[in-house]
């Protein structure tokens, strides 16, 4: 059994896709379970509604740093009151973005440490977007562990085996998704291969990035068993054992999760 650690299932619906028959394909393709992710508080009671009707879909509760001027966090609360909510079992996404910088960077590194300690109180794991801000995403990381501990996840990694090492060095777990599969992404492929196996997820990011043999669909949660398929490669293991590692990483990450219910 896989679980897609990351995926974005209003999205899918907002796109016209029928869930049902998306957890379906997800079920026939041994994707026993998956979280959908929280984006815009705004719109944060879609996405639980969603948890709530499939019993192998989680949420998690958070404001991705795109939307960080508009929503971001100054504080924690706002979050900690969402993830009272059994089906909540992350907070995030959160994190920064310089390459698109639709929000300005002070309220992104705001947000994110807001984010930081809702997980650190709730003892839920932070989802991290990281992306063109690889040296402060690791200060801000490296900071707040100073605090407190808490646990977490490089979501969507595609970043350099520098960050890679740092995250791991900070006790962060990371997630590959289809990019790993991209012709042009040989650079992480072998960063992919210098990641120990018990710190790794595999997600799908969708409706993004399909990875081979799907570029050019619209990504779903079925499909991050060509991703996984590749990093068992990567790795030199069979399938079925990347299965069942990356699995139980994500139940040991997202405590909150209820193995039971994962189809």
């Amino acid at each position: 059994m896989l679980i897609d650690s990351h995926c974005h299932l209003d999205f899918l619906e907002r796109e016209g896709d029928d869930l049902a028959g998306v957890v379906a394909r997800a079920r026939s393709a041994d994707v026993g379970g998956m979280v959908t992710i929280g984006t815009k508080l705004s719109e944060i009671d879609k996405v639980i509604a969603i948890a709530e009707r499939f019993p192998q879909v989680w949420c998690s509760v958070g404001v991705h740093p795109h939307e960080a001027r508009e929503q971001g966090q100054k504080t924690p609360d706002r979050l900690l009151a969402l993830a009272r909510h059994p089906k909540v079992v992350g907070i995030g996404e959160t994190g920064l973005d310089y390459f698109y910088e639709h929000s300005p960077r002070e309220e992104q590194r705001e947000s994110f440490r807001a984010h930081i300690a809702a997980a650190r109180s709730a003892r839920l794991p932070v989802i991290v977007h990281s992306r063109d801000a690889e040296e402060e995403t690791l200060k801000i990381l490296a900071e707040e562990q100073g605090k407190g501990a808490f646990a977490g996840v490089i979501h969507c990694f595609s970043g350099s085996t520098t960050l890679a090492e740092g995250a791991l060095a900070l006790g962060m777990s990371i997630s590959l998704a289809g990019i790993l599969t991209f012709k042009k992404a040989e650079d992480l492929r072998k960063t992919a291969g210098k990641i120990p196996l018990e710190r790794l997820l595999v997600e799908t990011d969708s409706p993004y990035l399909a990875p081979v043999p799907k570029r050019g669909k619209r990504n779903e949660p079925a499909f991050v068993a060509h991703t996984a398929a590749l990093l068992a490669e990567i790795k030199g293991v069979a399938p079925a054992e990347l299965a069942a590692i990356t699995t139980e990483n994500f139940f040991r990450l997202f405590s909150r999760a209820e193995r039971s219910l994962a189809a």
